[in-house]
């Protein structure tokens, strides 16, 4: 074992917000972003366990870890719980690891899942073992999830580890099986920040979302909240009106998925842009994870004509993701940006044009 370099990529949610709980179990459809996180790896002297981390965006500074460290509350704590994973695998000499990236931190898309997926992947290519892409997920699922003590769901580490660019991920997160599908070729996808970041591992909203809807589903009496569909809605009208709202969002955004799929295969629009602005206003009112930064960009969309636009990622700040025809995509920035001063454009995925280029 020498040394070796692996990367992932950040992703966007399109829809399919919070359904991934282990509470939810439901359907996501993301898709990878032009934003990387590259891990190297190499062996270094010292004994097995010893670890030195360091990453460009923290000046380079090696931290010296070792891989039975307890998690700190610091960055490092997502790359030892990789280091740990993969150790139950495969033994792991003394290490040092190095991580750059240009993917935008606390935005919605996904930094952590981005490092954790590209630590793993180097550690893969270093020792020569061979867990597929589906594995990759889910160790660096675990590492996050276990480790760092985030209570995400699957679909970012899944994003990250099988997303293919210019696609479409349907992930089922309960039974894990995966689709992909051609993302409409006149079509801008459109990712602002609104100034706040958010952080899942510190941030308590988050957590509490998830343990009430751990208490929706035992309320409720069953495996998880998404195995429920449409004719189970007044089922919610026994239950505490808040611990309600919060399964009502759940159900109606994994349904939501599985339209978004249908008008993606029919090429309808319109519809798509329905059911971004449904899952917008069912995380602002009934999950209340939006926040008014995140709503006055919506707001703006809609003012400048395209409702199809929500809030994207764990909620309590980050972005808003809107699907805008390419030819608009421009003007749309611009009159948004000129409501939203505090706002910046994070990307535009793969859109080209003569005078502006948005893709990162």
């Amino acid at each position: 074992m020498t040394g070796f370099t692996a990367k992932a990529p950040a992703r966007a949610n399109i829809i399919g917000e919070h359904t991934d709980y282990a509470a939810n179990q439901g359907h996501v459809l993301p898709t990878p972003l032009p934003f990387h996180t590259w891990a190297a790896v190499a062996e270094r002297a010292g004994a097995a366990g010893q670890l030195s981390i360091s990453s460009e965006s923290f000046g380079n500074q090696p931290y010296d870890r070792r891989a039975d460290d307890e998690p700190r509350g610091h960055w490092t704590d997502y790359v030892i719980g990789c280091v740990r994973v993969f150790s139950k695998k495969t033994k792991l000499p003394a290490l040092e690891i190095k991580i750059k990236s240009d993917v935008p931190i606390g935005c919605g898309i996904s930094s952590s899942a981005a490092l954790c997926v590209a630590v793993i992947r180097a550690l893969k290519g270093l020792t020569g073992a061979d867990p597929g892409d589906a594995q990759i997920a889910l160790m660096a699922h675990e590492a996050e999830h276990d480790f760092v003590g985030v209570p995400c769901g699957k679909m970012d580490q899944f994003a990250a580890s099988l997303g293919r660019p210019g696609q479409a991920l349907l992930l089922n997160t309960k039974t894990l099986t995966t689709r992909h599908y051609p993302l409409a070729a006149n079509t801008a996808i459109m990712l602002v920040n609104c100034g706040r970041k958010h952080d899942l591992a510190k941030g308590g909203g988050y957590k509490q979302r998830v343990a009430e809807c751990t208490e929706a589903r035992r309320l409720l009496g069953v495996g998880t909240l998404c195995e429920l569909g449409t004719m189970d809605l007044d089922r919610l009208s026994a239950l505490p009106d808040l611990t309600a709202r919060r399964a009502r969002h759940v159900i109606t955004e994994n349904l939501r998925v599985l339209e978004f799929v249908a008008a993606l295969e029919a090429g309808d629009l319109e519809r798509q842009a329905d059911l971004l602005a449904a899952s917008h206003a069912s995380q602002r009112d009934d999950f209340e994870v939006s926040i008014p930064e995140i709503d006055a960009l919506v707001e703006s969309s809609k003012r400048f004509g395209i409702r199809g636009a929500r809030i994207v990622g764990g909620g309590f700040g980050g972005a808003i993701i809107a699907l805008v025809p390419r030819e608009q995509a421009v003007a749309w920035w611009s009159f948004v940006a000129k409501e939203n001063p505090k706002s910046q454009l994070i990307s535009t995925y793969a859109l080209k044009n003569d005078e502006n280029e948005y893709a990162a």
